[in-house]
Order: C-alpha cells, then structure tokens, then sequence
C-alpha cells in the first residue's frame, strides 16, 4: 500500500520553516528547500577515505552485482562478500563476517536487516539506497526520514548527550553546525544493527560522527563518516556516503528515485522474508 501524504509533509516543512529565526534561515546550510526535495544514496556500500583506514569493503574476488547492472545488461547480479583482510577488524568481528560470508556462498540469502523490514542503525543508515531521503530542520531538531518504509531518526541540535543513554536502534543522535556543515554525534546504539550491508557486527561502545554538506553546487549530498569501537575493531577509521539531489520535477533513471512527495509505505506488505518485526504491546 502507498498513500500520497503531500499535506503532511509540505505542511510540516511550512511550519518548521515558520518557526525558524530569519539569522538561522540564512545561516544553516538547507537540505529541504521545498517539500520535494530529497536525497538518494549512491549505493550500499561505502565509499572508502582519501586515506588512512576505511570501512569493510567487497572482496575483490566476488564483487557487488547490482539488479542495475543487470538492466544495464553488464553482469548476473550477485551478493557480495566482505574482504576480511581489513586490519580494522577483531578477531571476533572477522569470524562473524566469515560466516556470513560462507553464507552467501553456500547460496542462503544472507539478507541485510532492512530487507527484513529491520532498522540498519547507524552509520548504516546511510546505505539506504533507491528511495529518497528526507530531511525536516527546526532550529531545536533534524529529522531524516527514508521513504521506503518510514524509518526516522531524531537529531537534536545544540545540546549535551544524556548522562545516561538507553541503547536503541538509532542510539542518540546529538547535532551542531559548523559553518555549511551539519556534525551529527551517536551514541547507545543497540548491538541488533550491524555497520553496514555486510552485516559487520558492533558493541555497545560504537560511537559515530557524521559530517553532512552539499557539494557540487547543490546537486550532491556528501556525509564523512568518523566510527571508533573498541569493543569491535582495532582501530577507528572512515568512510564517506554521497547522495544525488531529487526534486518533484526532477529527471531520474527509476521513477522510484524522484522527489516528493513523501509517500506513505509499509516495508512489510512486499516484504517475502521472514521473519518481520512484529510488535507484541501498542507503542501509546
């Protein structure tokens, strides 16, 4: 089922936009002009930093094979397989990838957990791909929104992490501006998300930085991403997501990739894995 929700997300941006001081309007770098406007991720997979240690990526022996390449008529696609020999992985975390790994080997599925209808978490997040992301800023709050099924995350500007952080599946995002830049900090994530497509697994100690600013002249989204756990891998290190700008009017390659408006879904009604969450007690 999808239903159009124009009013409630234009009628959202308005408010939101009402109630910012005119110096705030001009001075934070805007990522939701209009209603329409979203962005959409490159792909699952991170891109790797200009140097220094990077995330897990593909092995290159079975690379990622996309259903795109397979339109584009360049290959069968193919699930991917992490390269275990990043020296940012423990031990522990390596075997875990390992047999995720024979897995996807052996033919299983292996499926990531937003094709279960499951929340990535974060950095993960940012590996959302096909279906756009939206953003609503306040002055007090942003909230990114994904289209395919609704998954939000609260980003709170300008004020302290709670002294003490109840793990959840986005954690606690805490926000600032610096200049063009909006600096997101999360903490108390819960050990259920993984760091990526590849189900790389994280403790309780993971703690994420994420720098988001436009580039090339507004048509692109670039967010540098800064992890460090202790628990789970033997050194910090960085990666880097961009995404290209869609509008309502805009051009795109898949009608799913255009912007607003923001479309009501529910992952779980095309959803042909199992099992999905269920909720055992009313949330209010």
């Amino acid at each position: 089922m999808r239903r159009n929700i124009r009013g409630f997300t234009a009628l959202s941006l308005i408010a939101c936009a009402s109630a910012w001081p005119a110096s705030a309007a001009t001075a934070w770098p805007d990522f939701a002009p209009d209603s329409g406007t979203a962005w959409v991720s490159r792909g699952q997979d991170f891109l790797p930093p200009p140097g220094g240690p990077g995330p897990v990526m593909a092995d290159p022996k079975r690379p990622r094979v996309t259903n795109d390449d397979l339109r584009a008529g360049t290959g069968q696609p193919m699930r991917a397989t992490a390269d275990l020999s990043n020296p940012i992985l423990q031990p522990w975390a390596r075997d875990e990838l390992k047999k995720r790994n024979d897995l996807v080997l052996s033919g299983d599925y292996a499926a990531t957990p937003k094709e279960r209808c499951w929340p990535i978490g974060v950095p993960g997040f940012a590996l959302y791909p096909v279906q756009p992301v939206y953003f609503v800023q306040t002055p007090k709050e942003v909230v990114l929104m994904w289209a395919e099924d609704h998954q939000v995350r609260h980003i709170y500007i300008d004020v302290p992490h709670s002294t003490h952080v109840t793990p959840s599946w986005f954690g606690e995002s805490i926000g600032h501006y610096e200049g063009d830049t909006l600096v997101v900090d999360t903490v108390g994530l819960n050990t259920r998300t993984y760091v990526d497509s590849f189900l790389t697994p994280h403790t309780d100690k993971l703690h994420v930085v994420e720098r988001y600013h436009i580039v090339d002249g507004g048509k692109a989204l670039e967010v540098q991403i800064h992890v460090e756990d202790t628990g789970a891998f033997t050194m910090p290190w960085d990666a880097i997501q961009r995404y290209r700008r869609v509008d309502e009017k805009g051009k795109a390659t898949d009608v799913r990739q255009l912007g607003g408006p923001l479309e009501e879904m529910a992952c779980s009604e095309n959803n042909n894995l199992s099992p999905i969450p269920i909720a055992n007690r009313p949330d209010f």
